[in-house]
């Protein structure tokens, strides 16, 4: 759902000639409906639109489309306006959605998935099956992606507060998301709704399941966002706080040594290792770290120590592990352990 949309093209690029996934039915807006893919779609990503959806044509977004077609595993890449009525009634209806817009993201029934660090969250996809017959489950905001993938492995050195800059592209706005004349050698310090979804996102997924509901993490989250001409990916300037004075080599120790879940599966879209240290001092940086394994790792460089505070900055790729992949990496962790039935 959602097709011709920034987030819509990078779910068919890793969805196409995917070992468990088959596309069978594209949707977007009404402007699109009855028309083939590649004479509507204005691509954008690199390489060429994939064969097997060139001719495809794009149906309404409705149940009776997704029945008529057998569709049992849904991708939404739908704005949150459009995407709150229609992702609970497929839901109901049976279906398994996989979502990247913040509709639902605060929804206790619901869950924000990043496999590598909440898996466990996927008992709330079982509850809602049981109860629903089908399940929505989300990925977090593009920042927080790569935010709490840095926390993750540092949890047990007692983190007190955390406070994250952030440096986005233009492409986090979408497509048709900022003037020319508004970012074009600008930065804008603001972008609606982002730092609140950012401090409420991450609370909820380092979150602990408690008698079958989450109970959010108590960290002090403070986030400043801006956005910056930069086509894609997303930078982030991140200072930690710890209860007392922290060592530096043991939290290298722990990025470095990172894997989850996936990692251990050997899940299609999993990188080897989604935490990437890099030893140069002026990075990471969008034009170099982009498409590192894939676009699905954070690349985290320039970490400095004072006392009990540790800052660096990181990286990631706002379109693939910020979005369309964590997405597809849950329904693959879904598939694999037999939360959706093959």
């Amino acid at each position: 759902m959602g097709c011709t949309g920034l987030v819509g093209q990078q779910f068919i690029k890793m969805l196409s000639n995917h070992p468990y996934f088959e596309i069978s039915c594209l949707t977007a807006s009404s402007n699109s409906e009855g028309k083939k893919y590649n004479e509507v779609v204005n691509w954008m990503l690199k390489g060429e639109i994939p064969n097997i959806v060139k001719n495809l044509i794009i149906e309404k977004t409705s149940i009776e489309t997704f029945i008529k077609n057998n569709i049992k595993i849904v991708f939404s890449a739908l704005p949150s306006s459009v995407a709150k009525d229609i992702e609970i009634e497929l839901r109901n209806n049976g279906l398994y959605i996989f979502s990247n817009a913040s509709a639902h993201r605060m929804n206790e029934e619901i869950p924000i998935i990043i496999p590598e660090i909440n898996p466990e969250h996927f008992e709330l996809a079982e509850k809602q099956k049981n109860k629903y017959g089908g399940f929505v489950i989300t990925n977090s905001n593009c920042t927080t992606s790569g935010f709490v993938m840095a926390l993750k492995p540092i949890l047990n050195l007692k983190l007190k507060s955390a406070i994250i800059t952030t440096y986005q592209s233009i492409s986090g706005a979408g497509r048709k998301g900022i003037p020319a004349m508004s970012i074009f050698g600008n930065v804008i310090p603001y972008i609606k709704d982002e730092e609140e979804k950012i401090e409420r996102e991450t609370k909820k997924i380092l979150g602990q399941l408690v008698n079958g509901k989450i109970k959010e993490k108590e960290i002090e989250v403070i986030a400043n966002c801006a956005r910056v001409p930069v086509p894609f990916g997303h930078l982030e300037c991140i200072t930690l706080e710890f209860e007392r004075e922290i060592n530096e080599s043991l939290f290298i120790k722990n990025l470095i040594n990172f894997k989850g879940e996936p990692q251990k599966l050997r899940l299609p879209s999993a990188p080897e290792r989604p935490i990437i240290l890099i030893n140069e001092k002026d990075r990471p940086q969008p034009i170099f770290d982009i498409h590192t394994e894939k676009g699905m790792a954070v690349v985290i460089g320039r970490i400095r120590r004072k006392n009990n505070k540790i800052s660096f900055f990181l990286h990631v790729n706002n379109l693939v592990r910020g979005a369309a992949g964590t997405s597809v990496l849950n329904a693959e962790y879904a598939l694999k352990k037999e939360i959706i039935e093959n």
